[in-house]
């Protein structure tokens, strides 16, 4: 292993050790938040040090091995023990690479969810709708819970917009790489002639962020209007003006929430959410400026990032980021969707300890 690697192993031992001391801190005990950070800071710093542990071990027995070669009757058993160390030492090393891996504190997070209508007119609204019924079958089968934020409707079905809340720990990080351009090639419905149609969609994937860690807004910098919510909800959506609208004047980003009855309810969602995209505007401004040439695998959400093409003729689905080709269209859309996330994820922890590798 690389000196300066072990060199990082050890303080991150020594770290274990504080964390360790400050959880028996009355003063620490008695905040929640600190002691709750510090508590998974100590769980994962407990795996480093367990196999650190076991590769000082396998040291061992390795410089074992190497002196009872030197002895002729026990070169044999050496020479297998020898073997069999250093095979486990080359387990043991890769983990522990993956261990050192830098952690993104957002991927524990819940998330936000956007599908915008992209080229297609009518039909790119369909498509939305059918990637947001992708989406709520996969929050579905891992038991998360999916709220609507807002939702605006398309002429003939599907949705122009539809912002949703996935409240559950950790969604973040799994549904991320989701952000991008997505193109579907089918015949619509509409299509007389049986012709193939391009249509695209935007979806864009924001950590859901506590509120003492959201952006400072000014208020002075709010247009806020209200207006009386649409759709199912009986007299109370057509007589009461419970929807919220808001406008960030200094980045004309604009959200909308008529989820909640409650006007005090919807403007809180909808400042959750301008948050998360003044957030996201500000990490995405600061990757362009860090920017390397290594490739990232966690595209921007601009329209023009084409991630993935549905081919419904074919049956085929297509994520261009790694040439990745499956023959399962149906079972993606029904909400399969970990055999297209996980490869992503391998792919960009590959990146990552190449990356590491290249820095040590």
């Amino acid at each position: 292993m690389n000196p300066s690697m072990v060199a990082k192993l050890e303080a991150l031992q020594e770290r274990r050790k504080e964390v360790e001391l400050l959880l028996g801190d009355p003063s620490v005990i008695s905040d929640q938040a600190r002691f709750r950070a510090l508590s998974k800071e100590y769980a994962q710093l407990s795996d480093v040090a367990s196999y650190f542990h076991r590769w000082h071990q396998v040291q061992e027995d390795i410089q074992n091995a190497e002196d009872l070669l030197l002895d002729p009757e026990l070169r044999d058993i050496a020479q297998q023990e020898m073997e069999a160390s250093r095979f486990c030492q080359e387990r043991l090393e890769q983990q522990l690479e993956v261990l050192l891996l830098p952690k993104d504190l957002d991927d524990q997070r819940g998330c936000f969810l956007e599908v915008r209508a992209g080229i297609g007119g009518d039909e790119a609204a369909l498509f939305a709708g059918d990637l947001f019924r992708m989406y709520s079958r996969f929050a579905e089968i891992r038991c998360w819970k999916m709220e609507i934020v807002s939702a605006s409707a398309g002429e003939h079905g599907g949705f122009k917009e539809i912002i949703a809340n996935v409240c559950h720990e950790g969604a973040y990080g799994v549904l991320k790489f989701e952000s991008g351009g997505h193109r579907v090639q089918r015949v619509p419905e509409t299509e007389s002639q049986g012709r193939i149609h391009t249509s695209t969609c935007t979806v864009v994937v924001m950590p859901e962020i506590p509120e003492v860690e959201l952006p400072e807004i000014n208020v002075a910098d709010l247009h806020i209007d209200t207006f009386r919510s649409s759709g199912a909800g009986g007299q109370h959506v057509n007589t009461t003006d419970s929807a919220i609208r808001i406008t960030h004047l200094p980045t004309g980003l604009v959200v909308a929430c008529q989820d909640e009855r409650s006007q005090h309810k919807n403007k809180a969602k909808a400042l959750a959410v301008l948050g998360a995209r003044l957030r996201a505007l500000t990490v995405q401004r600061r990757h362009q400026e860090e920017s390397t040439t290594r490739r990232n695998l966690l595209s921007s959400g601009e329209r023009s990032d084409r991630i993935r093409t549905y081919n419904f003729p074919q049956g085929r689905v297509t994520d261009h980021r790694i040439g990745l080709t499956l023959y399962r269209l149906e079972e993606v859309f029904e909400g399969k969707l970990d055999m297209l996330i996980q490869p992503i994820m391998q792919e960009y922890a590959t990146d990552q300890l190449a990356a590491l590798s290249e820095m040590v």
